[in-house]
């Protein structure tokens, strides 16, 4: 019988991995497993908050350990679809390594090169990461964060255009489009479309815009906000302080009912709390979305005001164990 708790789809590629004869229609490829991620409920830290409830959908479940592998995937097969890339073309994209890692893995299984731009600051386990699955790095001036990669990679792709796919993450409707599609509909089913408030950080800005419109579309009466580094320079990768960084194509700052700052340090000790009072081990802008969601949950609480507050945990800890501030005192 099938258990309730378990997505249909899950349940039959359990099965079918116990029994494939049994179930051939299951879909038990890696790419197949991208989505329909966990939401999972973080009550100790809102225990001071009365009325405020605050969930997280962990996106370090998907294969590639990212909120990445939606857009990487939508934006790979768009480009099949368009007949812009073929296996006689290398994919090409600048990345602060979460989205390379997507776009390696994905590569690997459906049999393209992949070459990658990226600081030269990205964490050693996300290079070593991207190693495993082959991929070829170009690693570019950490002083200039993911606008040196993407200077970079754009430099590379003008000198012989036919040579690769570049998908431009930054500028690529079928990135916010793949939360549009899938990663929204799911927090909406998941809360049975109880959430009042949705949080999100912007690197690229597809999760927030994609997940913001089609709330405004079926959900119209939730709050959307915004996250960004609060200075220029930071330690927040993936993360872009909008004032000062090249804005990407795909970002729309209309559809956002605020936005707040978080600073380095917070993500860090967000991190830890996380880890340590909910068991959950999340990378650093998974801490700076958290920080912000509380910090809009304070102000709610303060006013007495219910509410459902979702938020992302974009990736897991292991790409960042080599970090220092984890053995800094709390």
């Amino acid at each position: 019988m099938e258990n309730p708790r378990i997505p249909l789809r899950h349940y039959y590629n359990c099965m079918a991995l116990a029994a494939p004869r049994l179930y051939p229609y299951a879909d038990t490829t890696v790419l197949a497993q991208i989505g329909n991620t966990p939401l999972l409920h973080l009550r100790k830290l809102t225990a001071n908050l009365p009325g405020v409830e605050i969930y997280a959908k962990a996106e370090s479940f998907n294969p590639g350990g990212s909120v990445k592998d939606r857009p990487a995937l939508n934006m790979i097969l768009d480009g099949e679809r368009t007949g812009k890339l073929n296996h006689q073309r290398v994919i090409l994209d600048a990345t602060s390594g979460n989205t390379g890692i997507a776009y390696a893995m994905i590569g690997a299984a459906r049999g393209y090169k992949v070459k990658l731009c990226l600081p030269s600051n990205a964490s050693p386990e996300r290079r070593q990461i991207l190693r495993a699955y082959g991929a070829s790095l170009i690693l570019t001036d950490p002083g200039q964060g993911t606008d040196g990669a993407i200077r970079r990679c754009r430099e590379i792709y003008e000198s012989d255009p036919d040579h690769y796919f570049y998908p431009d993450q930054y500028s690529n409707p079928a990135n916010w489009k793949a939360h549009f599609e899938s990663t929204a509909v799911e927090i909406m089913e998941q809360t049975g479309r109880r959430l009042t408030h949705f949080v999100a950080g912007l690197g690229t800005s597809g999760t927030f815009v994609g997940v913001t419109r089609r709330l405004r579309r079926d959900l119209p009466h939730v709050k959307c906000y915004s996250m960004q580094p609060a200075t220029p320079f930071h330690g927040l990768e993936g993360l872009k302080h909008m004032a000062t960084a090249m804005v990407p194509a795909i970002y729309d700052p209309s559809i956002a009912e605020g936005n707040f700052e978080v600073e380095t340090e917070q993500a860090y000790h967000m991190v830890k709390r996380l880890a340590r009072e909910e068991g959950i081990l999340a990378g650093i802008s998974a801490g700076a979305n958290l920080a912000a969601s509380l910090a809009l949950g304070e102000r709610l609480a303060a006013a007495g005001e219910p509410a459902l507050i979702v938020t992302v945990i974009c990736d897991g800890a292991e790409k960042y164990l080599s970090e220092e501030f984890w053995n800094d005192p709390d």
